[in-house]
């Protein structure tokens, strides 16, 4: 843990903080349906012919079940939509490679992953999407899904902010504002930005390169038909192939880097994602990238604290989710700096720790703060391989995931998921005096805790439920020796369940980054991992906004000597145990079957 990590530590902390302010105050101009901004001249009039396109009353406000059922639906056709171009992408134009259908299976966890947030790929970018694909199907989804977040978030804060009330907004208005006056104009100057450090942004096929020296490998033989040829043992027959030439990727990258970083959408233009030197030129893109990851969600706490009329309040919050980033981050780079447990039992202290599965641009450090980063927000982009991490440092962005993604959080979603927390944690301090618990003025009663719980619920059963299923069944590909299916992992005992472990909970946390041992491209791990991350969506949104909707209708009550005061050191602490307490009880069990006794194996000399 050498002196330039923590240099870098500290500037990534006041930078962010710094951002959170301004982020915050525009944020409060966004959505505000009435508010003005500085782009007001140029976006006032599309905003407009918008609505009258889309047949919205820009003036008329949802409860939260309208307001619910507006998001759902927005939701479903947008799905609908990037299924049908995902499986009609041979016929359609911005196809140069000539690129085929994608499968049903792969084209519906395809479409499923980008609607949720979650930018899963069982794919190649580079090898399967066409720029059509990837322009329209899921560029669209990177904006739709980063400002249905947003707008979930303003709704809940609205119903924090407002009393005797119904109305929490308008979905329409909110979404429209969102990708017209914060993420569209952001994302051309952070697009600009990422250009100018060398990353393309072209339309042209990919390139051809000769190799200097070329190299010889071998490959399964096909006859005419494309089909496999089989010996008399049943095996593939392998054949030499000589490799002369390297493909190398082109296309609309710069544009696709802005808007997945800065909705925290995350996925890969290339298969590389951010390890790959177009897609992550120089140290200030990498800097520029994991800045975007948190900066609309750290704003979103100022924006929380001004709704409320309690600057402090979110300041609170903001102080309680940076303690936990700064936990991840240490734990993380302490693990991969000591190094590989397996060189330690055979008295080998690498110097430089554990650097498989690193870019070497970037080393240990970057490679756990990025690693903590994309699981602390539900980005998923990743600049090194999760699955090469030390079992302990693996275990940092899985029980990132199992907190629901709440530290900073992705866009939208961390502010909503913190605030079930302070729900429970005003609830428990309530407990602790034996009085009624009071949020910001209101009591909390049964319907809502109950609200609170069933969404912390959901999460748990859908990621331990979908992981114990496919643990005890055969979903992977089948063995090319007896053609028998398998578990899908390449890797055994406890690393091989974390494959397993840390893709439902990447896929229910609506993270989309992966142990990328498990081989998932099959139609059972497609249908279900798309299911649980239409689960982790949507199934935990429906009673958030019931609880915002329970909250905006709620009187405002005096504080007294009893009330429990959200702001200060005693709360954070509570904050902070109650979240920990909460994931720990949730998910220990299956860490302890993982991470944990794998790293205690390691150490003893045995390998998985």
């Amino acid at each position: 843990m050498q002196p330039s990590g923590w240099l870098q530590l500290a500037v990534y902390v006041v930078v962010l903080a710094a951002i959170t302010k301004p982020m915050g105050l525009y944020l409060m101009q966004v959505l505000d349906a009435k508010g003005r901004t500085w782009l007001d001249p140029v976006l006032r009039p599309l905003e407009r012919l918008t609505y009258w396109l889309m047949g919205v009353r820009a003036d008329h406000e949802q409860d939260w079940k309208q307001y619910t059922w507006a998001m759902l639906l927005f939701s479903l056709v947008g799905c609908l939509f990037t299924y049908a171009i995902l499986r009609l992408q041979h016929l359609l134009p911005l196809n140069p490679q000539g690129f085929g259908p994608v499968s049903p299976d792969l084209a519906f966890n395809t479409a499923v992953s980008f609607t949720t947030n979650t930018n899963w790929q069982n794919y190649t970018g580079e090898s399967t999407m066409s720029y059509l694909s990837q322009m329209v199907a899921l560029v669209i989804h990177n904006f739709a899904s980063a400002a249905t977040g947003i707008a979930i978030a303003a709704a809940v804060v609205r119903g924090l902010a407002r009393h005797t009330t119904k109305l929490l907004g308008n979905f329409w208005v909110d979404l429209v504002r969102v990708s017209y006056y914060l993420l569209l104009p952001i994302c051309l100057v952070f697009a600009v930005a990422l250009v100018s450090q060398g990353m393309i942004q072209n339309f042209q096929p990919f390139t051809k390169a000769k190799l200097v020296e070329p190299m010889k490998i071998q490959v399964e033989k096909k006859n005419d038909k494309g089909e496999t040829v089989k010996g008399a043992d049943g095996k593939a027959v392998m054949e030499e192939q000589a490799v002369t030439e390297q493909v190398i990727p082109q296309g609309p990258m710069a544009s696709q880097v802005a808007i997945k970083m800065l909705g925290t959408n995350g996925g890969g233009y290339t298969n590389a994602n951010a390890a790959h030197p177009f897609e992550n030129p120089t140290p200030l893109s990498n800097f520029l990238q994991i800045l975007s990851i948190f900066a609309i969600g750290s704003g979103l706490t100022y924006y929380l604290g001004r709704m409320t009329k309690s600057q402090a309040h979110g300041w609170a919050v903001w102080a309680t989710m940076i303690v936990l980033f700064l936990a991840g981050a240490l734990a993380c780079w302490w693990a991969e700096a000591a190094g590989n447990p397996i060189h330690h039992h055979l008295g080998v202290i690498a110097a430089d720790g554990n650097m498989e599965g690193k870019e070497v641009r970037f080393g240990i450090f970057n490679s756990a703060l990025f690693a903590t980063i994309t699981t602390d927000a539900s980005c998923g982009a990743v600049n090194c391989m999760h699955d090469s991490l030390t079992a302990l440092g693996g275990m940092v962005p899985l029980f990132n995931l199992h907190l629901g993604e709440v530290i900073i959080g992705g866009v939208g979603a961390g502010l909503y998921g913190m605030l079930v927390f302070v729900v429970l944690a005003v609830f428990i301090a309530g407990l602790m005096v034996g009085r009624t618990p009071e949020y910001l003025g209101k009591k909390i009663q049964s319907f809502d805790v109950k609200m609170a719980m069933l969404s912390l619920l959901i999460l748990a059963l859908t990621i331990l439920g979908f992981s114990a299923w496919a643990c005890m069944s055969q979903w992977g590909p089948p063995d090319p020796a007896t053609h028998a299916l398998t578990d899908g992992t390449n890797n055994s005992g406890p690393h091989g369940f974390s494959e397993i472990l840390y893709a439902y909970s990447s896929a229910v946390a609506n993270n989309g980054s992966a142990f990328a041992g498990l081989s998932g491209n099959t139609p059972w791990y497609n249908t279900t991992l798309g299911l649980a991350m239409l689960f982790g969506r949507f199934l935990m949104v429906v009673p958030i906004m019931a609880l915002a909707g329970s909250l905006a209708q709620k009187k405002l009550v005096p504080a007294s000597a009893g009330t429990f005061p959200v702001t200060g050191f005693t709360f954070v602490i509570l904050l902070l145990g109650t979240v920990l307490l909460i994931g720990a009880l949730n998910f220990l069990p299956a860490l302890a079957l993982g991470p944990i006794v794998e790293h205690f194996l390691t150490a003893q000399g045995k390998l998985f």
